[in-house]
């Protein structure tokens, strides 16, 4: 239990930023900032998360850790990908908007509201450039006739309205349309139909219009040529960037490119864990052959857990995807939320470190508001806790607790060592004795789950779980659910 000073904590606001950030100095001040978001990639998929046990090679993951801090306790706020990319942007857990469970359809309106400021937008006010290149899966305003999509027309409310400047990316790799959208319009009209054979040779379960010539394994290539654009392109002027680089692997379709095809010898998917990696080497050489690398905050985190579903041959080779953690992509156990997440910043983050706090990626905008002196208003950002200090190498937690949630709404708060799972698949774990989650300890301590069932409601019923005045959520939100769902949920033990 966190004392009676840190359970004050607050958020840095302009004035109290100044006196907080001597350490970063004038030559850190305004930093650009990249975050690379893989989807799919598992605590273990990260070679130097999982060392003993990692049969694939990340050597730039590797070095990118190497060069700057390993967390150890990172969460998704959600363990599928919509929610999580909702928190991260938002600095907002996901449930309290109206997704309550699952992601965003094909062709669905925008989850974050257009009044809603994003890190993105709180950047561009304190005189960024920011750019999303990408997956973006949360939604847009497709244009329409009657009830058919229109692909000819500028698609209305997508990232280019949520504080992003510039956009490139797919919205869905897996979703339809099967074409690149650049800011608010596709570049090439899918005037044709995706063929059931490649559909289902790539793992793409849903079908519908599609690009002449489109080919799965040409997206993420295309995507890190555009961020290496960007990069070179922003070089050449003194306006610092953020850019968000939500990549699209290991997550299916599962077509590596020519490169990587079979260069890791477990599988397609193993091999898009490989691509990942190369990915984010891309960036990391694009902004060190420029010169930017020495004031770049560069963090590479994940979205949720690696995909149960394409786990076995990972197992059989002896690389366990969710590293020493139960669980996988979808279920609130740690393998579905707690991921990689390595941060580099020279000068301020020292080569080598490992903060073992907990962190959660709804954490990022407060961050990125220290650093730059942003103020935060009471209705913006209502979970995000500045990890900024852990960045300069203090070791006192920055939360209270952390929320995470499941695919299903299942949710989940850990306080300290205590993690507690609502539900009736629920219980009482040890973080610290019991990394697995392997012994159910609510009967022996009942008192601590009434300690952090009151929290959880706590945290949900004010809107907010920083300081400040009680908020709105956009909808009623059930925390205890009447049942699981069984694709999804494991049975805790």
């Amino acid at each position: 239990m966190l004392n009676k000073k840190q359970n004050s904590m607050k958020r840095i606001s302009l004035g109290v930023a100044a006196l907080t950030l001597p350490v970063v100095g004038k030559a850190a001040a305004n930093p650009n900032i990249v975050i690379v978001l893989a989807d799919d990639f598992g605590f273990g998929d990260a070679a130097c998360f999982d060392p003993q046990f990692s049969k694939i090679p990340t050597p730039n993951i590797d070095r990118l850790a190497a060069e700057g801090m390993r967390f150890t306790a990172a969460h998704s706020s959600s363990a599928v990908c919509t929610p999580t990319r909702y928190g991260l942007l938002t600095g907002r857990y996901n449930w309290r908007s109206t997704l309550q469970a699952g992601v965003i359809k094909p062709f669905d309106e925008p989850l974050i509201a257009s009044n809603r400021l994003t890190v993105a937008g709180m950047l561009k006010q304190q005189g960024y450039h920011t750019a999303c290149i990408g997956k973006w899966h949360l939604g847009w305003s497709w244009p329409r006739n009657g009830e058919e999509v229109v692909f000819d027309q500028p698609i209305a409310a997508g990232p280019v309205t949520r504080g992003f400047d510039y956009y490139f990316g797919t919205d869905v790799p897996n979703y339809p349309p099967y074409t690149f959208i650049e800011n608010d319009r596709v570049t090439v009209l899918p005037t044709e139909i995706i063929p059931r054979a490649v559909a289902v040779a790539s793992g793409v379960n849903v079908n519908g219009a599609m690009a002449p010539g489109w080919k799965f394994e040409n997206i993420l290539p295309t995507l890190a040529g555009k961020a290496v654009e960007y990069i070179d392109q922003r070089a050449k002027t003194k306006q610092p960037f953020f850019l968000y680089f939500p990549l699209t692997t290991p997550h299916q379709p599962f077509t590596p490119s020519a490169r990587f095809k079979g260069k890791s010898g477990i599988s397609a998917v193993g091999d898009l864990v490989m691509e990942t990696d190369w990915a984010l080497g891309e960036v990391m050489t694009a902004l060190e052959r420029n010169g930017l690398a020495g004031n770049t905050l560069v963090i590479f985190c994940a979205d949720n857990g690696h995909n149960g579903s394409t786990a076995a041959p990972f197992q059989k080779a002896g690389h366990r995807v969710s590293g020493p953690f139960r669980g996988y992509k979808a279920g609130i156990l740690e393998g579905g939320h707690r991921g990689p997440f390595a941060a580099r910043w020279p000068g301020i983050v020292k080569p080598g470190s490992q903060c073992g706090q907990l962190i959660s990626l709804v954490d990022v905008m407060a961050t990125c508001a220290e650093i730059t002196g942003a103020k935060i208003p009471d209705n913006v950002a209502e979970d995000s806790f500045s990890f900024l200090p852990l960045l300069q190498g203090e070791n006192q937690p920055i939360r209270e607790a952390v929320i995470t949630h499941s695919s299903a709404g299942v949710f989940a708060i850990q306080r300290g060592d205590w993690k507690f799972i609502a539900g009736p698949a629920g219980g009482l774990y040890n973080m610290d004795t019991d990394i697995g989650e392997t012994k159910n300890l609510a009967a022996q301590h009942p008192e601590l789950v009434t300690e952090l069932t009151a929290l959880l409601k706590k945290q949900i019923d004010a809107g907010r779980s920083t300081p400040g005045p009680k908020q709105t959520n956009d909808v009623p939100v059930e925390v205890i659910k009447k049942k699981n769902d069984s694709k999804t949920e494991e049975p805790a033990a």
